[in-house]
Order: C-alpha cells, then sequence, then structure tokens
C-alpha cells in the first residue's frame, strides 16, 4: 500500500467565473456541448473532491449588452438581454453536471421561477454546505455591470476563498500575449497593480470589492484540461492576484 496521501483542496469554497464565450468551443455562436461537457466534467470533478462550488457564467456567446448597445438597442434593454442569456447558459451547464451525478441549483439574480430559483443569500449558503454546485445566474441584476461583478459581489457574500477565472491565456501577462509574443506571465500581481496598470483580469470594480474582501483572484488557461482541479489543489499555474509585494 502506497503511503502517498490523496491531493488535498487548498479552497473550501470557490467561485468559478466563466465567459459565456467559454461554452462557444469551435463554434462563433451559441453552445457546443462538447465544451459544456468538458467544464461540467471538471467542475463535477471538483465537487467530488469536496470542494463548494460556485459558478458565475457570462452570456457573450450570445449576446453581449455592451455590444448590442453599440448597434442600436437601449442600453439598460441590451443588459437585460445580455443577463438573460447568463441563464440558458447557466441551465445548459446544470444539465451537463447533474448527467454526471452532482446536484446542481441555478439561481437567479431575477426571477425566473419557472427554469430557477431566485438568488438568496443564506439559501445559497446551504446548497454549498450540502455539496451542490451553485450557478448564479442573471449577473448582478442590475444593468451597467458585468459578470465579473456578479462574480466578486456572489464570492464576497457566500465568503468565497479565492475567485477562479477561466481565461483562453495562461494567466496574466505583461501585454496581450495573443499579439505581443514576448509578453512575460505574472506570477503573482498586486489588487492594486491590477488598478493602476489596468491589467485585463476583471473589470475596476470587481478588484476594488476583492480586494475590500480579501478575496484572491486565481486567474488560469481554461483551454487546458483539469487546470480547474490543479488550481483547486494548490499546483503553481496561471496567476494570482492578492495582497502583498509582487513576484514581478
Amino acid at each position: 500500500m502506497s503511503g502517498d496521501a490523496a491531493p488535498r483542496p487548498v479552497y473550501g469554497r470557490v467561485l468559478l467565473k466563466l465567459s459565456g464565450e467559454a461554452l462557444l468551443g469551435s463554434q462563433s455562436f451559441g453552445i457546443e456541448p462538447a465544451m459544456v461537457a468538458r467544464i461540467a466534467d471538471e467542475v463535477a470533478d471538483v465537487a467530488r473532491l469536496g470542494v463548494q462550488t460556485g459558478v458565475v457564467i457570462g452570456g457573450g456567446n450570445i449576446i453581449r449588452g455592451v455590444s448590442a448597445a453599440t448597434q442600436g438597442i437601449d442600453r439598460v434593454t441590451a443588459d437585460n438581454m445580455g443577463m438573460l442569456a447568463t441563464v440558458i447558459n447557466g441551465l445548459a451547464l446544470q444539465d451537463a453536471i447533474e448527467r454526471r451525478g452532482v446536484p446542481t441549483r441555478v439561481m437567479t439574480a431575477f426571477e425566473v421561477r419557472a427554469v430557477a430559483e431566485p438568488f438568496i443569500r443564506r439559501r445559497a449558503q446551504r446548497h454549498l454546505e450540502k455539496g451542490r454546485v451553485v450557478i448564479f445566474a442573471g449577473g448582478t441584476g442590475s444593468p451597467f455591470f458585468t459578470t465579473d461583478s456578479a462574480a466578486a459581489l456572489r464570492a464576497s457574500e457566500m465568503k468565497a476563498d479565492a475567485i477562479l477565472k477561466g481565461t483562453k491565456v495562461d494567466g496574466i501577462f505583461t501585454a496581450d500575449p495573443t499579439r505581443h509574443p514576448d509578453a512575460v506571465l505574472l506570477p503573482h500581481v498586486t489588487y492594486q497593480e491590477v488598478l493602476e496598470k489596468g491589467l485585463a483580469v476583471m473589470d475596476a470594480a470587481s478588484v476594488a470589492l476583492c480586494r475590500e474582501n480579501g478575496i484572491p483572484i486565481r486567474v488560469f488557461n481554461l483551454l487546458v484540461p483539469g487546470n480547474i482541479r490543479r488550481v483547486v489543489l494548490g499546483e503553481p499555474i496561471g496567476s494570482v492576484v492578492g495582497a502583498g509585494t509582487s513576484a514581478g
């Protein structure tokens, strides 16, 4: 019998932030079932480790409020459309996770009682404590706020140990690595550096709220299979936004 202990998560409760574009896969619009299935596999795997898992998902694969507003739709109406898109994505992810045997609840910032529960903080906490994955849809329920803001808000309300932000690159860089091959990965940056340098992590209001509540932001490449589990187990991948002195 091996004496090696099973890997233990470094977080007890996390908030996973996914963009709507994460569900696109190889498509230019909508939901690719294979991509939803892979994300569901990883979320279910993390939940089985005993990590209480919340998810905030965007709606950009269907419609983005800001983009729709530039096309002549009233901004408030456009943002409401975007928030409805996050509910569609949340239901797709819920179905996929539950097919893997993990109980899941979709909670929305506005009432859509026929398909989801309204968000009530204490009820959401009980769901997490009972091992249910909670998908927070509908953004903040108000226009003019991003789903990054929703992630920071829900993480603060749920007292999450960290926000895990899945992206298309390996972490936070000195410049956009897709345009600047010489960009350098920053393993650790402070909240203040993100705000002062305008680093592309989350919007300023979201970062400020995380700083106020002492919630670190782990930024990692969602496109690498298994990375959600690796982050939860504390492997040194991606970048961390937190307090203290930058390693860069």
